[in-house]
């Protein structure tokens, strides 16, 4: 699809939904997969003046329930005027719509009326342009304002970092609703003029080498994914899928938006150099929705950097490295062009170079607060900075991330990143790889915290949970000297996950101790037909009290 089309394809959207009422500035949100629907209402509520507001469609099935009082407080925080979806995921909604209120209208793109004229609205710099919600690892996701500056500022220099790659293309498996797949790829591929070709990222879950064959196939120089979408390649993509594969063409390799296992790295350039895969196109880069994607990015055509810190260096206002030979971090590269990244203690002072702290961010993408909660953007953005709740530390000018300040594992008055100890488990054959969650915690009562790891288990898992816990606690110990207390064994899709896929650690601790830390409910034909009859119901009283 050119860019001419997919104007033309908006622009009886945005006609559409003047004439439904929208009017600038009001915000539509938009629960579609990817495909050529989302770009219609995208842009068409663009055209219109209205504020676009992505949300995650109902993926999980087997946690409706849970998916839908997320939903509805998600449009309620945004203030959305409209639900604007799909004919086959709007049969799915009326238990969001309905929690969101009665002035919130319900609308699929099929069944908007005839298109009026398209308006013509003027657009200021400063303008609210997109609400995109934070991960919401940590506590709820919070709606990220962003202006039409901010986004264009950031557009423009992830362009910049690879405009001198000649005839530059892109594929992306990641969602639409998600920075990484909206501000990273389709607006640079607008303001770039380059070939985008999208593959729908459940398709990339289930087969994995759809995505390398892909790159292969349509010569994408640039191409990002998670750290998980790395392990998944590695450890579920067969040779004969890689047959006539091709992987030279890719020039860039973001690796972002959850943390970078230097480990998973060099797994993937041994399992993919045999099809032309070179170790310089990884690129570890960091980022958060609040300074509209990317922050820092590491050196192209240079191999990815990682290096051993001791325990000296990473203690003080950061972790303790609990391998007594140190930790293994990975660079994630420098700060944007017109960024800083300042390294400060938790009173807000900066830190000598070397120190681990709060990271601190200045640049021309930063949001312009949460939406409605002043309260807490003035927590967040403080004279023109952005405190970012990730820990860090700076060293020959680049960044090096060691954790979340709110997700350390505390033990014995000292903390530690629960990364280590996840990464410990991982390539064990009863362990789900990426799947796993390490929380530390003061029963009540006791006179220490204790190490608790949740461990979702993989196919052919037999059961044996003693098995499964002498191997976990064998290799925590082995890599980071720590012990654990428990390990729970979990059915696979278990532990709660950010609509990004990252894994909220302190969300599966409180259901844990709550008794209520389940696994997803089994989809049937009959419990489907249930969760239809209850969107229809609920849409039904919706429209009701609507008119009322």
């Amino acid at each position: 699809m050119g860019w001419r089309e997919l104007v033309e394809r908006a622009l009886p959207v945005a006609g559409a939904l003047a004439a439904e009422g929208i009017r600038p500035g009001d915000r539509v949100a938009l629960v579609f997969p990817t495909g050529e629907e989302f770009f219609d209402a995208c842009f068409g509520a663009l055209l219109a003046g209205a504020v676009p507001v992505p949300l995650y469609p109902p993926v999980r099935l087997g946690r409706l329930g849970e998916y839908h009082r997320r939903t509805g407080a998600l449009l309620t925080a945004a203030g959305a005027r409209m639900v604007l979806t799909d004919r086959r995921v709007g049969s799915l909604l009326g238990e969001s719509v309905e929690r969101a209120g009665p002035e919130v209208a319900f609308r699929t793109l099929d069944r908007l009326p005839a298109a009026g004229p398209a308006p013509s609205p003027s657009a200021a710099p400063d303008d609210l342009a997109l609400v995109q919600f934070s991960s919401g690892t940590i506590a709820g996701p919070k709606p990220v304002a962003l202006s039409h500056r901010a986004i264009l500022a950031q557009v423009e220099r992830l362009n910049r970092h690879w405009r001198h790659i000649e005839g530059v293309s892109g594929v992306s498996w990641l969602p639409l609703y998600h920075d990484m797949g909206l501000i990273g790829c389709i607006f640079p591929a607008l303001e770039h003029h380059a070939v985008l070709t999208l593959v729908p990222p459940e398709l990339f879950v289930s087969r994995p080498a759809l995505w390398l064959r892909t790159v292969s196939r349509y010569r994408a120089a640039v191409s990002p994914a998670p750290n998980f979408a790395y392990a998944l390649c590695v450890d579920r993509v067969r040779d004969e899928e890689m047959e006539g594969v091709d992987l030279s063409c890719w020039r860039v390799a973001l690796n972002g938006a959850e943390a970078v296992a230097p480990a998973v790295l060099r797994r993937f350039v041994a399992r993919f150099g045999r099809w032309g895969f070179r170790p310089e196109a990884l690129s570890p880069v960091y980022g958060l929705s609040e300074a509209a994607l990317a922050v820092t990015f590491s050196d192209l055509e240079r191999a990815f950097v990682s290096a051993r810190f001791d325990r000296e260096r990473l203690a003080g206002e950061g972790v303790a490295a609990s391998d007594p030979e140190g930790v293994e971090l990975v660079s994630v590269g420098r700060p944007l062009p017109d960024f800083t990244v300042e390294i400060r203690n938790g009173t807000g002072e900066a830190l000598p170079v070397g120190r681990v702290g709060r990271i601190w961010v200045r640049g021309p993408s930063l949001m312009s607060g949460y939406l409605g909660r002043p309260e807490e953007t003035a927590r967040t953005l403080v004279d023109g900075w952005l405190d970012t709740g990730d820990l860090g530390f700076l060293r020959d000018g680049e960044l090096y991330l060691t954790g979340r300040a709110k997700d350390l594992l505390i033990l014995r008055g000292r903390n530690y990143r629960p990364e280590d100890v996840e990464h410990a488990v991982d390539g064990l054959p009863a362990v789900r790889t990426g799947c796993t969650a390490a929380v530390s915690f003061l029963p009540e009562g006791a006179d220490g915290e204790r190490l608790v790891l949740f461990v979702e288990t993989a196919r052919g898992f037999d059961g044996d949970g003693a098995a499964l816990s002498a191997a976990c606690r064998a290799r925590v110990l082995e890599a980071t000297g720590l012990r654990l207390d428990e390990i729970v064994a979990l059915a696979r899709g278990t532990l709660p996950r950010t609509s990004s896929g990252k894994i909220r650690r302190g969300e599966s601790l409180r259901r844990w101790l709550a008794g209520g830390l389940h696994p997803p409910a089994r989809v049937s034909p009959l419990r489907m037909l249930g969760a239809l009859a209850r969107s229809r119901l609920a849409l039904a009283r919706h429209r009701r009290r609507s008119a009322e």
